[in-house]
């Protein structure tokens, strides 16, 4: 073998072994081809001799070429590999970010699921409460409507048989005198709407004189501001019959002293809120001026003059009001409790008329809201008839 072969060690493949062939050169024409063919015995001879070291040449050459061969392909495996690894590196570094922006999402759609559940459970206790409170209001309007239609029933009937102006006394035992009426016993509730039934309880005593004994004249102002109003009946303050009937009568008669209360005793008889209630003797309060407020009560029971919570006057008072739904109770003096009353009648009549409930022809409907807004004026200026 050749000495200067590579050891195994060294990571090359064993060296092939030089294997004797007949060395034959290889020319560029013909002539060469057949003078060799032609060759002589002498010839061979030498060719022979000279075959060893052709033979070794080839082998040198042959293992330059692998070991170049080899290293290019080392380099280009080395660069190949080099590549392999950015690209490597590139992808785990996007794999990477994308399992963050994954994370992320996961982060988000799980808050927005949290948030959703808990907006559909608030929605459906919503939508529950709501569903209570409109059948707790259902079942409450039901009752009022059938309430109300047992009034209307009845009002229907006392409008035919009964006006304001000539109450049938048979239809209102109220308005007996005592010796026919007999005794009663407890105590009377009425509202604005229930003590109005009678507009002419005032009346009843014989405070106001007949219509038929009074002169009378229609004033044309009036009468037309009056029909204007009668072709669309409304209870809004705008309308000129109206603007006027508060500007001259209501506006005055319940202006009291307290203006505070006296806007929300306005307000109620407005909104037919307001409950006026009869009280017994011995459930007045006993105080001393100087110790009431608003007119309530502080716990004594002798029959003593207490303060009307309107006029902020001392006196008996019989009677006490109350507004909406409030507990608090207002005792009121017998002059109040008139220029109260006068309004709350002027109100229930041109509600009837509003709801239909009043059928004459339209000069009569006038003289009676003449003779109510008379009883305003009246009330205003301290008149009031004496209770038994």
């Amino acid at each position: 073998m050749w000495s200067g072969q590579p050891h195994p060690d060294e990571g090359h493949p064993p060296p092939l072994e030089a294997v004797p062939v007949p060395w034959k050169s290889v020319g560029p024409c013909k002539s060469h081809r057949d003078s060799d063919l032609v060759e002589t015995p002498a010839g061979k001879e030498a060719q022979g001799e000279e075959d060893p070291a052709a033979t070794r040449l080839d082998v040198l050459r042959l293992r330059s070429s692998s070991m170049e061969i080899r290293e290019k392909g080392s380099e280009f495996l080395k660069e190949e590999l080099h590549k392999a690894q950015k690209e490597l590196k590139l992808k785990d570094a996007e794999c990477e970010r994308l399992c963050r922006v994954r994370g992320q999402l996961e982060r988000e759609l799980e808050e927005l699921t949290a948030s959703l559940f808990e907006e559909a459970h608030k929605m459906v206790r919503e939508a529950n409460m709501k569903q209570a409170a409109s059948e707790k209001q259902l079942k409450e309007t039901r009752g009022k409507i059938d309430m109300l239609q047992a009034e209307v029933t009845a009002l229907k009937t006392l409008v035919i048989t009964s006006t304001p102006a000539s109450p049938n006394r048979e239809l209102h035992p109220q308005l007996l005198s005592p010796t026919k009426a007999g005794p009663r016993k407890g105590h009377l509730r009425h509202n604005s709407t229930s003590s109005a039934l009678c507009p002419a309880v005032c009346t009843a005593v014989g405070h106001a004189p007949s219509p038929d004994k009074e002169g009378k004249e229609v004033d044309t102002t009036l009468f037309a501001e009056f029909q204007a109003w009668r072709e669309s009946p409304t209870l809004d303050k705008t309308s000129p019959f109206l603007e006027r009937v508060y500007r001259e009568d209501v506006g005055p008669c319940l202006d009291f002293t307290m203006q505070e209360l006296s806007a929300l005793v306005r307000a109620a008889v407005e909104d037919n809120t307001l409950t006026i209630e009869p009280v017994a003797s011995q459930t007045l309060p006993a105080v001393k001026v100087a110790a009431v407020e608003c007119g309530r009560t502080n716990g004594f029971r002798a029959p003593i003059d207490t303060t009307c919570a309107l006029s902020g006057l001392a006196c008996a008072c019989r009677h006490r009001i109350r507004l909406g739904d409030s507990e608090s109770h207002y005792y009121i003096s017998p002059s109040s409790r008139a220029r109260i009353t006068a309004v709350c009648n002027f109100f229930t009549y041109i509600r009837y008329i509003q709801q239909g409930l009043v059928r004459q022809d339209a000069e009569p409907m006038f003289w009676e809201i003449t003779r109510l807004r008379k009883e305003m004026s009246l009330a205003k200026l301290g008149f009031f008839p004496q209770e038994a």
